[in-house]
């Protein structure tokens, strides 16, 4: 959700497509493989990365940001709904991690991961409690980490962090649930449709491109958050 981006950054792991298959192979259920096998029959994935604005940024950006518009694009993937039906989303990213970003989303998709809506955060004014509220999976927006210390930019002010389904993945913070309507899902088993759990297909899609979960926090997880620099 909202940690700070760690000073240097840790280097990102490359895995080859047979270690992808085979780790997703090795974490997925017997119901997901089922998902899996059956998205052969849905439409083909689809990802489209274009250039953004700063109006088009809206709320999410400004002056003094640590990156421009120039460094984002707007990425549009498909994904799979909890309706069991096909959507298209969009998600502001870094360029750099673009190819990261695809892969793991495509690796979803195939899986029939369950997305419940995915739209920038300029939809929301910027507002991350309204973004998180909705559900909404995202990733650009120029603001402070959540955290004790001296202010810092939060990674997804670089464009290098995604948030996905906040309620089901709440951040665990002060002992509250962050959005309140993940405070069910602060108990992670069973895990339910859309969860983020070690072992599983979420987790494991973007390990596989070298992300890291912030599910894995000691003090404070946030179960909705992976980043490429592990903050």
């Amino acid at each position: 959700m909202n940690r700070a981006r760690p000073r240097g950054g840790l280097g990102r792991r490359v895995i080859g497509g047979v270690a992808v298959a085979s780790l997703l192979s090795a974490t997925m259920t017997t119901a997901a493989a089922r998902a899996a096998s059956g998205a052969a029959r849905r439409a083909p994935f689809v990802d489209r990365a274009s250039t953004v604005t700063a109006a088009e940024l809206g709320g999410t950006w400004h002056a003094g940001c640590p990156v421009g518009p120039s460094s984002l694009r707007a990425v549009e993937l498909s994904y799979v709904g909890f309706d069991d039906r096909v959507h298209l989303g969009t998600i502001v990213v870094n360029e750099a991690v673009v190819p990261e970003v695809v892969k793991a989303f495509r690796l979803l998709y195939l899986a029939s991961f369950p997305i419940r809506g995915m739209r920038p955060e300029a939809a929301f004014g910027g507002s991350d409690p309204r973004s998180m509220a909705a559900d909404n999976t995202s990733g650009f927006n120029c603001r402070l980490a959540v955290a004790t210390g001296p202010p810092a930019w939060s990674v997804h002010a670089y464009g290098e962090a995604i948030d996905v389904n906040p309620v089901e993945n709440p951040y665990l913070y002060e002992g509250r649930a962050d959005p309140p309507a993940g405070e069910p899902f602060l108990r992670r088993t069973p895990a339910r449709p859309g969860m983020a759990v070690a072992g599983g297909t979420l987790v494991a899609a973007f390990s596989s491109v070298g992300w890291f979960w912030g599910g894995r926090w000691s003090s404070s997880p946030d179960y909705q958050h992976f980043s490429a620099t592990g903050g």
